[in-house]
């Protein structure tokens, strides 16, 4: 257990890294941009929607992730 906390911490690094100084980019630019898989993405945006960092919407069928 604590090692896949370990990583989803990790993983949010990298997520809230890529977005800062953006104005929100789509999942899928995300993923692109961290090179994450759709596990490790998902698992780190969660982590950083329950800490209250994130704003997530969906646009044509993306979704869309700023920094709060």
């Amino acid at each position: 257990m604590k090692m896949l906390k370990e990583k989803a911490g990790e993983t949010a690094g990298k997520i809230w890294n890529a977005l800062n100084g953006t104005d929100g980019l789509t999942a899928k630019q995300l993923k692109k941009a961290t090179k994450l898989t759709d596990k490790d993405l998902y698992l780190g945006l969660g982590w950083l929607l329950r800490e209250d960092k994130l704003t997530v919407t969906e646009a044509e069928g993306d979704l869309m992730v700023k920094l709060n």
